[in-house]
C-alpha cells in the first residue's frame, strides 16, 4: 500500500432483477456474492477497514442513496479501485448464464482520510 491510499466507500445496491428471482434462485446470487466479498479482500493494494449492511432497515431494490451495503476499504490506486467495482462484470451467477451485476450493483466514492492537514492553522 502506498503511503497515502485512497480511502474508498464502495456503496452496494441490490437490483430489481434479484427480488423477481424465484426463490430456488435466491441463494445463487448470495453464493456469487460471497465470491466478490472474497475476491475483494483477496485484491492486492485493498485492505477492508469496514462493512456495513443497512438490510434490516431497507426492503426492495436499492436505487440509489441509501444503498444496502457499504464497504471501506483503503486502496492503492484508482486502477485498483476500477478492478474491484470490475469484479461484478467477471463474477458469474449459477450455471454462468448471468454476470453478478445484473443482480448487484457497485458504485466508489474516493477520497482521503479525513485528517487536519497540517497546513490549515488551528486556533489557540
Amino acid at each position: 500500500m502506498s503511503e497515502t491510499p485512497l480511502r474508498v466507500l464502495f456503496a452496494i445496491g441490490v437490483n430489481q432483477n434479484f427480488f423477481d428471482l424465484p426463490e430456488s434462485g435466491i441463494g445463487e446470487v448470495w453464493v456469487a456474492f460471497s465470491g466478490f466479498l472474497d475476491a475483494l479482500r483477496d485484491t492486492d493494494g485493498i485492505e477492508v477497514l469496514a462493512d456495513i449492511d443497512d438490510d434490516a432497515h431497507q426492503v426492495g431494490p436499492s436505487t440509489g442513496w441509501p444503498w444496502t451495503a457499504y464497504i471501506i476499504a483503503d486502496v492503492v490506486d484508482q486502477p485498483t479501485v476500477r478492478a474491484a467495482v470490475g469484479l461484478l462484470r467477471t463474477i458469474t451467477v449459477g450455471d454462468g448464464t448471468h454476470r453478478l451485476w445484473r443482480y448487484i450493483k457497485i458504485e466508489a466514492r474516493m477520497g482521503r482520510p479525513l485528517t487536519v492537514r497540517p497546513e490549515v492553522q488551528l486556533p489557540g
